[in-house]
């Protein structure tokens, strides 16, 4: 154990001759310092390891090991090291002199000795000593307090790539509303870089005038409690509509004063419009329930009106001129409440009709001859028919009904002219088409589609249009039965429809009709020619469904398949497998890190990466001008679409690189 000298200082004297030490000793004693002797150099060693000295007088000329080898020795000792030393000597050669600074003395004192000069020199050397080691003292506090600084940093730094790796959209802004904080899922969603959007009022950049008033109650809910969560309808850069999952959290600062609003946005909006389907489809079926109700008494009450009207007629021909009117009147008028319930009837549950093979080819001259000689000039019709389409089962005058009203509509969205567009192909649906669409069954289908340049619907109008008795038209000019009679003859057909609209763009409608059985043999030969030769796809979407149906699919054409639920899983997946990985076929919209984070990432593993997005909602034009997609296909997508992709990207391209363009 060391010592604990609390003194001024201890002075270690190492002399062979009695009389010098006797003599610093006492001069040294007398000036306050506690004093250490030895006769040799091994003394000396075990001394100083022992007590500690702050200073060490140490002779040159001894017996044994000399001043040299001493000092030699205590600087090569851990526990001696930093102890200064000052030689005593009576040799004046210079050589001597330059030997003990090199040996890692701090100063020499020549014999005869003058005691002020002693205590003078033990005085600096000690000062020196204590500024050093406060010198060290500071410097190993600083070399902490760094470390501890560049963990703190790192720790910054790794949250803040948690923050831009995750999908969700983060969110930081002050009481007056300005963007502090925009993380890269705020990016991807949004469309705004963060550069664009610090500083800049939040809602001018995410609300619509007409939305603006939903987040005025969410204040005083942050106020009371400090959070609130709950739906928002937002835009993005391009002013499209985004749903999102909201929590709002009040950051406080140390002193616990409010400073700004933590937003957290989970995007929505493809699971709200699937959910938007089947509620849809619920309340259409509720009302149809209601609908064929209502029809079924009309008809029982209206039928003997009729006959009894009819009857009168006929039992009273000389009646005079005014009762024969109003007989008519009311024969006429039963007729058109017998014509209207059986519109009702077919939005309820279609209207058995004579079924026939049709071929719908010919429907589309009739409608064009109509059109043509019926509508005004300004607007014009162009058709697209595939020369090979395939006929369908069914009633003529049916399908005649649901073309006239669905080119009907479209005439009157372009008061002002425009363009109306028919065309018709075939497309056969499969298991991985029909998993994506909640109305589709696997086989052969023709897809009519009726394309507009109107006016456009917003989308809770086209959430609507089906209905019987809705209308958008002003009184008189439409009774509301129209789209729910083209519904109802559709689904009376087993067949279903697909609306896209955008105000001030136009409308599409697409009508799958299924085809007869004839038709109903997908082309085998033709997929058997997009088959892949064992290349390795990365399969990513977050539906378990989506997933395994087209594992089965690829790679019953000769593909081997690594199938990922979500970004994060891809980039493991990928990080794995990068040398084997030929193309990967991404969703872009999941949970936990969604298709344009995965593949921003991907990219930064490999610039040459093939990628081919996928999106139910999302334009392919916006898709296919990301840097890494190849090609986009839309959900709902068939196997042979999925195929065709693969193949042009992975054989086409690949022979010819120079030729290679985004479609």
């Amino acid at each position: 154990m060391k010592n604990d000298f609390k003194k001024s200082g201890v002075i270690l004297i190492v002399d062979d001759t009695p009389i010098n030490l006797e003599m610093l000793f006492d001069f040294l004693g007398q000036a306050g310092f506690t004093v250490l002797i030895a006769e040799d150099g091994e003394s000396a060693i075990a001394i100083a390891e022992y007590g500690t000295p702050d200073l060490i007088l140490l002779d040159i000329l001894m017996p044994g090991i000399d001043g040299f080898e001493t000092c030699h020795r205590l600087k090569a000792n851990q526990l001696t090291k930093d102890i200064p030393v000052i030689f005593m000597t009576a040799l004046a050669e210079t050589v001597d002199k330059v030997k003990g600074f090199e040996l890692g003395a701090v100063d020499y004192l020549t014999k005869p000795l003058q005691h002020q000069e002693v205590l003078a020199r033990i005085q600096l050397h000690l000062k020196l000593r204590t500024l050093t080691k406060t010198l060290q003292e500071q410097n190993l506090r600083l070399e902490t307090e760094i470390a501890e600084r560049w963990q703190i940093e790192e720790k910054i730094r790794e949250q803040a790539a948690l923050l831009d790796i995750t999908s969700d959209a983060i969110i930081v802004k002050d009481f007056d509303n300005q963007i502090c904080f925009w993380n890269q899922g705020a990016e991807h969603l949004y469309g705004w870089k963060a550069t664009e959007v610090i500083g800049q009022n939040v809602n001018k950049i995410l609300y619509s005038p007409e939305t603006l008033s939903q987040i005025q109650n969410i204040y005083a809910s942050i106020a009371e409690s400090g959070s609130w969560q709950g739906e928002l309808k937002q835009v993005n850069k391009q002013r499209q509509d985004v749903i999102v999952a909201s929590r709002w959290t009040l950051m406080c600062d140390r002193n616990g004063q409010a400073k700004s609003i933590l937003t957290i946005n989970t995007d929505i909006t493809e699971k709200k419009h699937l959910e938007n389907q089947i509620l849809r489809a619920q309340r259409l079926e509720s009302i149809g329930t209601l609908a064929s109700g209502i029809a079924h008494d009309l008809n029982n009450i209206l039928t003997p009106i009729l006959t009894a009207a009819q009857l009168l007629q006929l039992k009273m021909p000389d009646t005079n001129e005014r009762n024969q009117q109003m007989l008519k009147t009311i024969e006429n008028n039963s007729k058109r409440g017998a014509a209207l319930v059986k519109q009702v009837l077919q939005f309820a549950r279609g209207v058995d009709g004579q079924r026939t093979i049709v071929q719908a080819s010919h429907l589309f001259s009739e409608i064009q001859q109509i059109v043509q000689e019926t509508f005004p000039k300004s607007i014009e019709l162009t058709t697209d028919i595939h020369p090979g389409l395939w006929a369908v089962i069914g009633d003529a005058t049916h399908l005649h009904q649901l073309l006239m009203n669905l080119v009907v509509n479209a005439r009157d969205a372009m008061p002002r002219g425009g363009n109306i567009k028919i065309s018709a192909e075939n497309l056969f649906i499969d298991e991985q088409y029909a998993r994506m669409n909640l109305d589709a069954r696997v086989g052969a289908y023709i897809v009519i589609t009726v394309a507009d340049t109107g006016v456009g619907m917003r989308p809770e109008i086209i959430d609507r249009i089906f209905e019987p008795f809705f209308t958008t038209k002003d009184i008189g000019k439409g009774t509301g039965l129209g789209l729910s009679t083209v519904r109802g003859i559709i689904q009376s057909h087993g067949g279903f429809v697909n609306v896209c609209s955008q105000v001030g763009r136009g409308t599409e409608f697409k009508v799958f009709l299924p085809a007869v059985e004839v038709a109903k043999t997908p082309p085998g030969e033709d997929l058997e020619l997009l088959k892949g030769n064992e290349e390795l796809i990365l399969v990513v979407d977050d539906e378990s469904g989506i997933l395994e149906t087209t594992k089965i699919s690829l790679e019953a054409y000769n593909y081997r398949v690594l199938t990922a639920s979500n970004g994060i899983e891809a980039i493991a997946l990928y990080a794995q497998h990068e040398d084997e990985i030929s193309l990967v076929l991404m969703d872009m919209m999941m949970p936990s890190m969604d298709g344009a984070t995965a593949i921003s990432t991907l990219r930064k593993m490999n610039s040459q990466v093939k990628i081919v997005a996928v999106s139910g909602l999302a334009a392919s034009g916006k898709l296919t001008k990301m840097p890494g997609v190849k090609r986009f296909i839309p959900k709902p997508y068939t196997t042979k679409d999925l195929l065709q992709t693969l193949h042009s990207i992975l054989v086409q391209e690949s022979r010819n690189p120079d030729a290679v363009t985004k479609s």
